[in-house]
């Protein structure tokens, strides 16, 4: 059953399930080895090292030292001292429960029924956040931003980020490669911002300032003193608002991967998609408008689509045939003139300069002075002025054509800060619907991170169900009653309990990892539910074998020894599964959000579960077997 409860992780496809396919691998290849050595090794061990005759030698001293490691004493269930507490304490909570079933039924209805409005209360989200240590910072601005205040901006951005102290470098970036997989224009700058280790950030007010220095680590990974990831980029978000600029924050290799899977850079992405680039930056313009009005929205940028601007040189063909000209050479001199042209490489050590030659910029700053830009004619001869034989004009239009789906598209970023990705884009969608109007012809499609939760969503939709109804199978053919295997998954609601509302504590999202950690409770439910409603259907045939079961002090004599008497291996089998979770919510560093996801639906939900099991299966057992136990009787 643990195996089959992973198989919806099995399903998952691209990044997701890169990342917690090898944990579903790892954990069903542990379990089968582990079944495998408890039916081989495990009695094998037992018989070579267990003895059942002490050791008799001298010194006695040594001989009891030799019999209290190798030989040891096997207590009985009541004399064991760990099942004399468990007994002492459940004892009464058992009797309790089954004198008050009713009860303890209605009050297990209304808890879970209470925690259905925690559960729609709790955001959603792709990926759990990933800190990888680094944060990239994007800022955009209008098209036809020249290269120079392109360069002055960038170096007053990376001055203000430096200020900061939790920062140890800054890297800038403006344009883009001489390569066709890096479609960045100048209005696009991309900072790569590297932090010091969150030790020598800055301090904030903690409610454990004033305790022994000694319990302040373990209390910093409840409450950490440093300021947080948010509190800084919400800081430098503040220094770096400059007018025409729009900032967006996110982590480098996050980026990659959502710009290399959804093409948006940003958490929520707009794709507009429509027959005239016009029209798309009209509505991207209006989306641009309505967006910012909506809680959460840190920055909005709409791509123009139509902002690019453009210098046209309309050559005249009567004059290009009175010189003698053609249009490759008209074009030659101004790729070679104006664009410049490489002529030799300068090599110093293993670096490699390009010796790039064309006009001065005074020669080229100005429509009339590239008119004068001289063109040799008649085999060179003579030397034609460039305004002789074109006409100059400057022009504007789409700086850059996206086609996606065979039709033309334009990107809205959204930079989403404070709330989590699927309530603000329920929110968002409404504003744009009652905002915006779509022409006949475009359609918008929402991409970024909720794109990805779309798909996992609509996969999960199919795969849990069906592992839901594998786990019904298994536990059938294993019990042959479909009383029983019901019985058994009440221990899911049970632990839906504790994990919903741990989750709601530690202020988690909904997201992939937080359901592969529910996922993976599944299975541990079903086994708890088993081992609580074997121990129980032991005692209850144990004493109808033996004509003991005739009234129904009887029957809640049968229960409490079945669910008393057997408490020590279920709070073992619990205990052993908890503490080896909780350490995974003291962890810190890279990676540590993830696993804390993957962690604490579990460690709430197998917490919930065993103690709602204890108290809710007995009386849920007494009202399903007295109408036997009666008719037994009769």
């Amino acid at each position: 059953m643990i195996a089959v409860s992973f198989l919806p992780v099995l399903t998952l496809e691209a990044q997701e399930g890169r990342l917690f396919k090898p944990l579903a691998y790892t954990k069903n290849l542990a379990m089968i080895t582990a079944a495998v050595l408890a039916i081989t090794l495990d009695p094998a061990m037992r018989l070579l090292f267990t003895h059942m005759t002490n050791f008799r030698f001298r010194p006695r001293w040594l001989a009891r030292a030799a019999n209290a490691v190798l030989v040891g004493r096997i207590h009985s269930e009541e004399s064991h001292p760990i099942s004399r507490i468990l007994i002492r304490l459940y004892e009464p909570v058992c009797a309790w429960a089954l004198r008050w079933k009713w009860l303890v039924l209605a009050g297990a209805a209304a808890l879970v029924a209470v925690t259905v409005p925690v559960y729609r209360g709790l955001g959603s989200e792709f990926m759990p956040p990933l800190d990888e240590g680094t944060l990239l910072f994007m800022p955009t601005t209008l098209p036809g931003i020249s290269a120079a205040e392109a360069l002055r901006l960038l170096q007053i951005q990376d001055r203000i980020l430096m200020r900061f102290p939790e920062v140890e470098r800054v890297l800038g970036k403006a344009g883009r490669a001489e390569t066709p997989t890096d479609p960045a224009p100048l209005s696009m700058m991309e900072t790569v911002v590297m932090l010091k280790p969150k030790s020598q950030w800055r301090r904030v007010a903690a409610w454990y300032d004033r305790w022994p220095a000694w319990i302040k680590p373990l209390c910093g990974r409840l409450t950490p003193d440093r300021i947080s990831t948010e509190q800084l980029v919400t800081e430098m978000n503040d220094a770096l608002r400059f007018p025409g600029v729009s900032n967006a924050w996110t982590m480098p290799v996050k980026n990659r991967i959502d710009m290399l899977t959804t093409g948006v850079r940003t958490a929520v992405g707009i794709k507009i998609f429509g027959p005239d680039a016009a029209g798309i930056e009209r509505i991207g313009k209006a989306i641009e408008h309505v967006l910012p009005r909506v809680p959460g929205a840190r920055s909005v940028f709409a791509e123009r689509v139509s902002g690019g601007y453009f210098l046209d040189f309309d050559l005249k063909r009567d004059q290009l045939a009175r010189y003698g000209l053609s249009v490759d050479d008209a074009e030659a001199v101004v790729t070679s003139a104006i664009g410049g042209e490489n002529v030799s490489t300068a090599i110093e050590g293993l670096e490699r300069y390009p010796v790039n030659v064309r006009y001065y910029r005074d020669s080229r700053s100005s429509l009339q002075r590239l008119e004068r830009v001289l063109v040799p004619a008649m085999n060179g001869k003579a030397q034609i002025p460039l305004g002789g034989i074109a006409t100059l004009k400057l022009a504007s239009g789409p700086s850059m054509l996206r086609n996606e789906n065979g039709m033309l598209s334009g990107y809205v970023y959204v930079d989403v800060a404070g709330r989590d990705v699927g309530s603000f884009v329920a929110a968002a969608k409404h504003a744009v619907r009652e905002s915006v109007t779509t022409p006949p012809g475009y359609t918008l499609a929402w991409s970024g991170q909720y794109e990805a939760m779309e798909r996992v969503r609509e996969r999960l939709k199919i795969v849990l169900p069906l592992t839901l109804v594998l786990i019904f199978l298994l536990l059938y053919l294993n019990t042959r009653s479909t009383a029983k295997t019901v019985l058994i998954l009440l221990a899911v609601p049970f632990s839906a309990v504790g994990a919903v509302w741990l989750l709601s504590f530690l202020g988690y999202n909904m997201s992939i990892g937080v359901w592969v950690g529910l996922i993976a409770l599944m299975g541990v439910d079903a086994e708890t539910g088993v081992f609580m409603l074997l121990y129980l259907d032991l005692a209850f045939e144990e004493r109808r074998q033996a004509g003991l079961l005739r009234t129904r002090a009887d029957l809640r004599a049968a229960i409490v020894h079945g669910a008393v008497k057997r408490i020590r291996p279920k709070f073992m089998t619990v205990a052993t599964m908890f503490v080896g979770l909780a350490p995974i919510m003291w962890s810190s560093g890279t990676g540590a959000d993830v696993m804390k996801r993957i962690a604490a639906p579990m460690i709430g939900g197998i917490f919930t579960s065993f103690v709602l099991e204890l108290v809710v299966y007995p009386a849920i057992y007494e009202v399903w077997k007295w109408r036997s136990v009666r008719r037994q009787a009769a």
